[in-house]
């Protein structure tokens, strides 16, 4: 599984792209374009089948994208109640997690304070 994120900025009316912390860059006319110039250059590099991205606008000439190669085995994920999640390819199962006991608090009553207002 491989975890690329990219810094992408618009200046001149193109949009370009590098990586955070790799040398993966791409360039586009359109955020679009970008992005599937970015998750191609992702899945060529991690031949991890399924991919999930997300494109966040920081600025109107500014966004955050992140393309997560690997993340789900053939597209298909399972989310618990809790929500790890696990592989429905049949990747190492998560261990569901314990049920927390929760004590139920007693509601007091305001029938019998031991006291009147009226005494």
């Amino acid at each position: 599984m491989g975890v690329y994120t990219f810094v992408c900025r618009n200046s001149g009316g193109e949009w370009t792209a590098k990586q955070h912390s790799g040398e993966i860059e791409a360039s586009a006319a359109t955020p679009y374009a970008l992005q599937r110039a970015l998750v191609a250059a992702a899945s060529a590099a991690d031949s991890s089948s399924g991919v999930q991205s997300s494109f966040s606008m920081v600025t109107p000439t500014s966004a955050v994208f992140q393309v997560i190669v690997g993340a789900v085995g053939g597209g298909a994920m399972l989310v618990s109640a809790g929500g790890s999640a696990a592989a429905a390819s049949g990747g190492a199962a998560a261990e569901a997690p314990k049920e927390e006991k929760k004590e139920e608090e007693k509601e007091e009553s305001d029938d019998d304070m031991g006291f009147s207002l009226f005494d």
